[in-house]
Protein backbone atom coordinates (compact mmCIF):
# COMPACT_ATOMS: atom_id res chain seq x y z
CA UNK A 1 0.00 0.00 0.00
CA UNK A 2 0.86 3.47 -0.74
CA UNK A 3 1.89 6.05 2.04
CA UNK A 4 -0.65 8.54 0.95
CA UNK A 5 -3.50 5.54 0.96
CA UNK A 6 -2.06 4.67 4.79
CA UNK A 7 -2.15 8.09 6.04
CA UNK A 8 -6.16 8.15 5.04
CA UNK A 9 -6.52 4.95 6.84
CA UNK A 10 -5.28 5.94 9.57
CA UNK A 11 -6.90 9.43 9.10
CA UNK A 12 -10.46 8.09 9.25
CA UNK A 13 -9.38 5.56 11.99
CA UNK A 14 -8.44 8.35 14.41
CA UNK A 15 -11.97 10.16 13.36
CA UNK A 16 -13.62 7.31 14.06
CA UNK A 17 -11.95 6.27 17.44
CA UNK A 18 -12.68 10.35 18.44
CA UNK A 19 -16.17 9.60 17.96
CA UNK A 20 -16.16 6.53 19.98
CA UNK A 21 -14.69 8.27 23.18
CA UNK A 22 -17.56 11.56 22.51
CA UNK A 23 -20.01 8.25 22.65
CA UNK A 24 -17.95 6.59 25.78
CA UNK A 25 -17.71 9.42 27.65
CA UNK A 26 -21.48 10.49 26.80
CA UNK A 27 -22.30 7.15 28.48
CA UNK A 28 -20.40 8.09 31.83
CA UNK A 29 -23.08 10.19 32.01
CA UNK A 30 -20.83 13.37 32.59
CA UNK A 31 -22.03 16.74 32.84
CA UNK A 32 -20.23 18.45 29.76
CA UNK A 33 -21.29 21.88 28.41
CA UNK A 34 -24.62 21.66 26.02
CA UNK A 35 -22.74 24.80 23.69
CA UNK A 36 -19.99 22.36 22.40
CA UNK A 37 -22.72 20.56 20.36
CA UNK A 38 -24.75 23.89 18.82
CA UNK A 39 -24.02 24.67 15.25
CA UNK A 40 -22.41 27.92 15.38
CA UNK A 41 -19.95 26.67 17.88
CA UNK A 42 -19.47 23.54 15.18
CA UNK A 43 -19.14 25.54 12.26
CA UNK A 44 -16.69 27.98 14.14
CA UNK A 45 -14.55 25.06 15.14
CA UNK A 46 -14.51 23.31 11.70
CA UNK A 47 -13.65 27.04 10.05
CA UNK A 48 -10.87 27.88 12.48
CA UNK A 49 -9.44 24.25 12.36
CA UNK A 50 -9.14 24.19 8.49
CA UNK A 51 -7.67 27.28 8.61
CA UNK A 52 -5.11 27.11 11.34
CA UNK A 53 -4.38 23.48 9.65
CA UNK A 54 -2.99 24.41 6.10
CA UNK A 55 -2.21 27.78 6.88
CA UNK A 56 0.23 26.79 9.75
CA UNK A 57 1.36 23.73 7.52
CA UNK A 58 2.30 25.39 4.64
CA UNK A 59 3.91 28.48 6.82
CA UNK A 60 5.87 25.79 8.37
CA UNK A 61 7.02 24.13 4.82
CA UNK A 62 7.66 27.45 3.21
CA UNK A 63 10.36 28.17 6.14
CA UNK A 64 11.60 25.02 5.69
CA UNK A 65 13.03 26.13 2.06
CA UNK A 66 10.15 24.02 0.39
CA UNK A 67 6.95 24.38 -1.82
CA UNK A 68 3.58 23.44 -1.58
CA UNK A 69 0.41 23.25 0.50
CA UNK A 70 1.07 21.12 3.70
CA UNK A 71 -1.58 20.84 6.78
CA UNK A 72 -0.63 20.32 10.38
CA UNK A 73 -2.66 18.95 13.29
CA UNK A 74 -0.99 21.62 15.71
CA UNK A 75 -2.03 23.83 13.13
CA UNK A 76 -5.67 22.83 12.93
CA UNK A 77 -5.59 22.78 17.08
CA UNK A 78 -4.60 26.64 17.20
CA UNK A 79 -6.28 27.86 14.66
CA UNK A 80 -9.45 26.27 16.63
CA UNK A 81 -8.67 27.06 19.94
CA UNK A 82 -8.65 30.80 18.37
CA UNK A 83 -11.44 30.72 16.59
CA UNK A 84 -13.95 29.54 19.59
CA UNK A 85 -12.18 32.06 21.51
CA UNK A 86 -13.89 34.81 19.28
CA UNK A 87 -17.13 33.20 18.85
CA UNK A 88 -17.48 32.75 22.46
CA UNK A 89 -16.68 36.34 23.03
CA UNK A 90 -19.14 37.05 20.13
CA UNK A 91 -21.69 35.33 21.71
CA UNK A 92 -21.10 36.13 25.32
CA UNK A 93 -20.67 32.41 26.04
CA UNK A 94 -18.55 32.46 29.58
CA UNK A 95 -18.33 28.59 30.40
CA UNK A 96 -15.12 26.13 29.47
CA UNK A 97 -16.66 24.50 26.74
CA UNK A 98 -13.96 22.10 25.83
CA UNK A 99 -14.23 19.45 28.50
CA UNK A 100 -15.60 17.14 25.86
CA UNK A 101 -12.44 17.15 24.01
CA UNK A 102 -10.02 15.74 25.78
CA UNK A 103 -9.93 12.53 25.40
CA UNK A 104 -10.88 12.47 21.47
CA UNK A 105 -8.14 14.60 21.11
CA UNK A 106 -5.90 12.22 22.47
CA UNK A 107 -7.14 9.72 20.66
CA UNK A 108 -7.18 11.23 17.31
CA UNK A 109 -3.22 12.75 17.59
CA UNK A 110 -2.27 9.18 19.02
CA UNK A 111 -3.45 7.67 15.94
CA UNK A 112 -3.18 9.60 13.71
CA UNK A 113 0.48 10.22 14.34
CA UNK A 114 0.88 6.50 13.01
CA UNK A 115 -0.91 7.69 9.68
CA UNK A 116 2.16 9.98 9.58
CA UNK A 117 4.72 7.34 10.19
CA UNK A 118 3.66 4.95 7.11
CA UNK A 119 3.43 7.89 4.79
CA UNK A 120 7.15 8.18 5.08
CA UNK A 121 8.83 10.75 3.73
CA UNK A 122 6.35 12.62 1.69
CA UNK A 123 4.44 13.54 4.74
CA UNK A 124 7.63 15.94 6.30
CA UNK A 125 6.54 15.02 9.50
CA UNK A 126 9.83 12.99 10.32
CA UNK A 127 12.63 13.13 12.42
CA UNK A 128 16.34 14.36 12.02
CA UNK A 129 19.30 11.71 11.83
CA UNK A 130 20.17 9.49 14.50
CA UNK A 131 22.51 6.35 15.21
CA UNK A 132 20.38 5.36 18.14
CA UNK A 133 18.77 1.51 17.77
CA UNK A 134 15.07 2.41 16.97
CA UNK A 135 15.90 5.05 14.20
CA UNK A 136 13.79 4.10 10.98
CA UNK A 137 14.97 4.32 7.50
CA UNK A 138 11.74 6.31 5.65
CA UNK A 139 13.05 4.84 1.97
CA UNK A 140 16.45 7.05 1.74
CA UNK A 141 18.80 5.35 3.15
CA UNK A 142 19.27 7.80 6.09
CA UNK A 143 18.17 6.02 9.80
CA UNK A 144 15.85 8.96 11.66
CA UNK A 145 14.11 9.45 14.96
CA UNK A 146 10.62 8.25 14.18
CA UNK A 147 9.05 11.45 15.67
CA UNK A 148 6.02 10.58 14.79
CA UNK A 149 6.05 7.27 17.06
CA UNK A 150 6.86 9.19 20.11
CA UNK A 151 4.01 11.70 19.38
CA UNK A 152 1.79 8.66 19.57
CA UNK A 153 3.02 6.90 22.42
CA UNK A 154 3.20 10.33 24.11
CA UNK A 155 -0.55 11.06 23.72
CA UNK A 156 -1.68 7.23 24.40
CA UNK A 157 -0.23 8.01 27.69
CA UNK A 158 -2.21 10.63 28.38
CA UNK A 159 -5.29 9.07 27.31
CA UNK A 160 -4.91 6.61 29.45
CA UNK A 161 -4.38 9.00 32.45
CA UNK A 162 -7.55 10.69 31.27
CA UNK A 163 -9.35 7.47 30.89
CA UNK A 164 -8.27 5.82 34.42
CA UNK A 165 -9.13 9.39 36.40
CA UNK A 166 -12.78 9.81 34.58
CA UNK A 167 -13.21 5.75 35.97
CA UNK A 168 -12.44 7.45 39.00
CA UNK A 169 -14.91 10.23 38.89
CA UNK A 170 -12.05 12.93 39.35
CA UNK A 171 -14.08 16.17 38.98
CA UNK A 172 -11.20 18.51 38.22
CA UNK A 173 -9.57 16.45 35.16
CA UNK A 174 -12.61 15.87 34.01
CA UNK A 175 -13.92 19.40 33.86
CA UNK A 176 -10.16 20.79 32.97
CA UNK A 177 -9.50 17.81 30.72
CA UNK A 178 -9.30 20.22 27.57
CA UNK A 179 -6.76 22.23 29.12
CA UNK A 180 -4.35 19.38 30.55
CA UNK A 181 -4.76 17.34 27.13
CA UNK A 182 -3.23 20.96 25.86
CA UNK A 183 -0.65 21.74 28.44
CA UNK A 184 0.97 17.97 28.34
CA UNK A 185 0.60 18.41 24.13
CA UNK A 186 2.29 21.51 23.90
CA UNK A 187 5.01 20.27 26.19
CA UNK A 188 5.71 17.13 24.57
CA UNK A 189 5.48 18.68 21.22
CA UNK A 190 7.67 21.53 21.74
CA UNK A 191 10.35 18.77 22.46
CA UNK A 192 9.45 16.76 19.60
CA UNK A 193 10.09 20.02 17.46
CA UNK A 194 14.11 19.72 17.99
CA UNK A 195 14.41 16.31 16.31
CA UNK A 196 12.15 17.78 13.27
CA UNK A 197 14.19 18.99 10.24
CA UNK A 198 12.21 22.00 10.42
CA UNK A 199 13.52 25.44 8.93
CA UNK A 200 13.67 27.94 12.25
CA UNK A 201 11.80 31.25 12.74
CA UNK A 202 13.67 32.75 15.89
CA UNK A 203 16.84 31.43 16.77
CA UNK A 204 16.76 27.49 17.28
CA UNK A 205 13.19 27.24 17.38
CA UNK A 206 10.80 26.54 14.69
CA UNK A 207 7.31 27.62 14.07
CA UNK A 208 5.84 24.72 15.98
CA UNK A 209 8.07 25.47 19.00
CA UNK A 210 6.32 28.93 18.85
CA UNK A 211 2.91 27.28 18.54
CA UNK A 212 3.56 24.31 20.75
CA UNK A 213 4.83 27.21 23.34
CA UNK A 214 1.33 29.30 22.90
CA UNK A 215 -0.81 26.27 23.38
CA UNK A 216 0.50 25.68 26.61
CA UNK A 217 0.76 28.97 27.75
CA UNK A 218 -3.49 29.41 27.18
CA UNK A 219 -4.02 26.43 28.85
CA UNK A 220 -1.36 26.89 32.22
CA UNK A 221 -3.79 31.05 32.12
CA UNK A 222 -6.76 28.65 31.92
CA UNK A 223 -5.99 26.48 34.44
CA UNK A 224 -4.48 28.85 37.03
CA UNK A 225 -8.29 30.36 37.20
CA UNK A 226 -10.14 27.29 37.06
CA UNK A 227 -12.06 26.63 39.58
CA UNK A 228 -11.59 24.19 42.35
CA UNK A 229 -13.59 20.88 41.39
CA UNK A 230 -14.65 18.53 43.84
CA UNK A 231 -14.50 14.48 42.92
CA UNK A 232 -18.25 13.59 41.36
CA UNK A 233 -18.35 11.02 44.03
CA UNK A 234 -18.74 14.31 46.17
CA UNK A 235 -21.12 15.55 44.19
CA UNK A 236 -23.38 12.82 44.03
CA UNK A 237 -23.25 12.62 47.70
CA UNK A 238 -24.20 16.37 48.18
Amino acid sequence: MGGAFLHTIFDIAAWLVAAAAVYWLSRRRLAFPAQAFEMPYIAALVFGAGLGAYGFGSANLWLSGQSGIARSVEGALAGGIVAIELYKWSAGITVRTGARFALPLALGIAIGRLGCYFAGLDDFTYGTPTTLPWAHDFGDGVLRHPVQLYESAAMALFATFYVATVLNRNGFVVTNGFYLVLVYYGAQRFLWEFLKPYGTLIGPFTLFHLLSLSILLYAVVILATAPKARSLHERAAA
